[in-house]
C-alpha cells in the first residue's frame, strides 16, 4: 500500500475509535456473567444490534440445547475486495464474575479511564476485543471497503468451559466454513513484545473425593480411625513429586514431539521473570528452570481448592468424614482428557488409594496451528509491519480454549491475537487494556485484513 493509503486508513481508524467508544462503555456495561447465568438475553440483543449497524446478516443460533444462544454475523467484501477470501473471527460475549469487589478500585461494569487505560470487567477478556474487530470493520468500510468476506461466531459460555461448542461446530460447520480462523484476543508480554499465538492447551478438570466414615467424629478417635482430609492428601502427593512430575503411569505417553519451528519459536521467546514476579506477587522459587518450553509444552497438575471438614472461625474438633480436592491438567498435544482420567484413577488404585474416586467434570483438547501454514507467516509479516521488531510468534498460549472443534469441523489454521498487555489482570479485579494498545490493535486487526485479502493463498 501507498503512504497515503495507509494514511487513510489510520485516519479511518482513529474515527472509528472515538465513533465507538460509548458503544464498547454501554457493552461492558451489561453484567455478562454466564457463571450466574446474568445479563445473557440482554448481551445478546446488543450483539445483534452492533453487527447489523455495520450492515452485517446476523443469525442468534438457539439450536443447540443447554445452551446459551451462538451469535453468527457475516459481511461480504466490498466492491474492490476479494470475494474467494473469508476469515472467521471467534469471540466470546461471557465474563468472569467480578468479585471480591473490594479489590477493585473502580466500578466493575462501567468502563472508566485510569491512567492511559481502559479498566472495567471484560475490557481485555473478551468483550473489548470484539468492539475493536467492529471497529477495524468501519475503519475498512470507510477506507475503500471490506477486503475480503468475514464471518463472526460467539458464544456465552467460554468462561464456563464452551461445553457446546462441539456440537455447535459440527452442526454448522457449512456456515461457519472459512479459509483462516481468528481467535478472541491476545496482545503483549511483559517485554512489550506482540504476540502471535497459534493454538491453546487443553484441559482435564476433575475432582477426588474420600469417605472415611459414615459420620465427622471427635478428634480425639484420631487416635485408631482414619482421617479423610489426610487420607486425601496423602493420596494427592502420591501423583505428583517434588519435581513437579507427574507420577502417573502412560501420563506423557501420548504427548507429541515438537517441530524444528516449533523449538525455533520457543527459544526465541522472552520470560521476564522480574516482571512476571512482580505482576502477579509471586513471592516462591519457580517450579521449573525453563518456563519459556513449559509455557508452551509442558503438561501440569495443580490443585484448585480443597474441602474437609470444620472451616469456620474458631475451634470444632473434628474428624473429617469427607474430603474434596478439584484439580486441573493443562494438556498439549497429542494428550486427551478422557484417556487420562482413566489413567490417574488406576494410578490410585495402585498406590492403595481405590476408595479415593476420580469425577470427571469436562475437559477440552489441545490445538496447535502449524507455524509453516501461509497465513500464520502473513499475520507475523504484518504485525512486523505494524509494531516493528517487537513480534513474537508463540505455538500456543498455556491456557484453554476450544479451537480443537474449530479445527477438526473446519481445517483451517487459527492464530490469535489482541490489544491486551502483561498487566491486564483477566479474571481479576481492576481488569484493563491500555488505550494506545486498543487503537493500534484495530490498525494492525484492518492491515492484516487487507494483506488478507490482497493475497491468493488460503
Amino acid at each position: 500500500m501507498s503512504a497515503s493509503e495507509i494514511d487513510q486508513l489510520q485516519n479511518a481508524v482513529e474515527e472509528a475509535l472515538v465513533a465507538d467508544r460509548q458503544r464498547l462503555g454501554k457493552y461492558l456495561s451489561i453484567e455478562t456473567v454466564s457463571a450466574q447465568k446474568k445479563g445473557i438475553p440482554e448481551t445478546v440483543a446488543f450483539v445483534q444490534q452492533s453487527f447489523e449497524e455495520l450492515g452485517a446478516k446476523v443469525q442468534v443460533w438457539r439450536d443447540i440445547p443447554g445452551s446459551n444462544p451462538f451469535i453468527f454475523a457475516t459481511l461480504p467484501a466490498g466492491a474492490t475486495g476479494n470475494a474467494n477470501k473469508t476469515l472467521l473471527f471467534y469471540n466470546h460475549y461471557d465474563v468472569q464474575p467480578p468479585e471480591p469487589l473490594e479489590e477493585w478500585h473502580t466500578e466493575p461494569f462501567k468502563l472508566t479511564e485510569v491512567d492511559g487505560k481502559y479498566v472495567a470487567r471484560g475490557v481485555s477478556d473478551d468483550k473489548g476485543e470484539l468492539m475493536a474487530r467492529l471497529s477495524a470493520v468501519k475503519a475498512l468500510q470507510n477506507a475503500g471497503g471490506l477486503p475480503c468476506n468475514l464471518k463472526f461466531v460467539l458464544e456465552g459460555e467460554e468462561e464456563i468451559g464452551s461445553v457446546h461448542i462441539p456440537q455447535m461446530t459440527q452442526k454448522h460447520a457449512a456456515d461457519l466454513a472459512a479459509n483462516v480462523v481468528v481467535w478472541e484476543t491476545g496482545g503483549k508480554d511483559a517485554d512489550e513484545n506482540f504476540n502471535i499465538t497459534c493454538g491453546v492447551k487443553g484441559i482435564m478438570s476433575f475432582e477426588l473425593t474420600v469417605q472415611t466414615a459414615a459420620v465427622d467424629l471427635h478428634s480425639s478417635f484420631a487416635a485408631y480411625a482414619d482421617n479423610a482430609a489426610w487420607r486425601l492428601t496423602r493420596a494427592l502427593a502420591s501423583l505428583r513429586g517434588p519435581d513437579n512430575q507427574i507420577l502417573v503411569d502412560g501420563f506423557y505417553d501420548d504427548i507429541r514431539e515438537l517441530t524444528a519451528p516449533e523449538r525455533s519459536a520457543i527459544a526465541d521467546l522472552n520470560f521476564n521473570e522480574a516482571k512476571t514476579r512482580a505482576n502477579f506477587g509471586i513471592t516462591g522459587p519457580l517450579v521449573t528452570d525453563d518456563p519459556k518450553t513449559a509455557l508452551t509444552n509442558a503438561t501440569t497438575m495443580t490443585i484448585n481448592g480443597l474441602t474437609s471438614g470444620y472451616e469456620g472461625d474458631g475451634v470444632k474438633t473434628v474428624l473429617p468424614k469427607f474430603a474434596k480436592a478439584k484439580l486441573d491438567c493443562r494438556l498439549v498435544p497429542d494428550q486427551r482428557p478422557e484417556r487420562l482420567a482413566h489413567l490417574i484413577q488406576a494410578q490410585l488404585d495402585r498406590n492403595g488409594f481405590d476408595d479415593v474416586h476420580v469425577n470427571y467434570l469436562l475437559g477440552e483438547n489441545p490445538f496447535r496451528s502449524d507455524l509453516t501454514d501461509p497465513f500464520v507467516q502473513a499475520t507475523v509479516a504484518t504485525a512486523h509491519e505494524v509494531y516493528g521488531d517487537q513480534v513474537k510468534l508463540v505455538p500456543n498460549t498455556p491456557g484453554t480454549g476450544p479451537q480443537a472443534p474449530f479445527d477438526e469441523a473446519l481445517h483451517a489454521p487459527i492464530v490469535a491475537f489482541g490489544a491486551n498487555w502483561s498487566g491486564s489482570g483477566a479474571h481479576a479485579p481492576n481488569e484493563s487494556v491500555r488505550i494506545a494498545d486498543y487503537a493500534q490493535d484495530v490498525f494492525y486487526t484492518a492491515r492484516l485484513l487487507q494483506n488478507f485479502g490482497a493475497t491468493d493463498n488460503k
